[in-house]
């Protein structure tokens, strides 16, 4: 009977502890709260390059990790690129905007 609840509660510590651990991030995976946060953030962004009109935001992919906003894509001037960066940039939670795979057609 000893063992059982020695054995028990060393097992329910040990679950408990996985389970936190696997939660938590690390410099190259995200923990589940920072991919809610970071799946926030894109949706935001991409709705408020829908909502302006100077820019074409079917032209323009938005990802988000660990709160960097990545914009990919094509867009038709050099102040349509300029303005969808500033748009990711002034929405909450944005950390940096990284725009170096947004292109001007040329």
């Amino acid at each position: 009977m000893r063992w059982h609840r020695w054995i028990t509660g060393w097992g329910g510590m040990l679950i408990t502890l996985l389970v936190v651990v696997s939660c938590a991030s690390t410099p190259t995976r995200r923990s589940t709260g920072e991919m809610i946060d970071d799946v926030a953030i894109t949706t935001k962004v991409k709705a408020s390059l829908i909502a302006d009109p100077m820019v074409s935001a079917l032209a323009v992919s938005v990802e988000t990790t660990k709160g960097v906003v990545t914009l990919t894509g094509i867009v038709s001037s050099d102040h349509e690129r300029q303005r969808a960066i500033e748009v990711a940039d002034a929405v909450a939670g944005v950390m940096r905007v990284d725009a170096r795979n947004l292109f001007v057609k040329r």
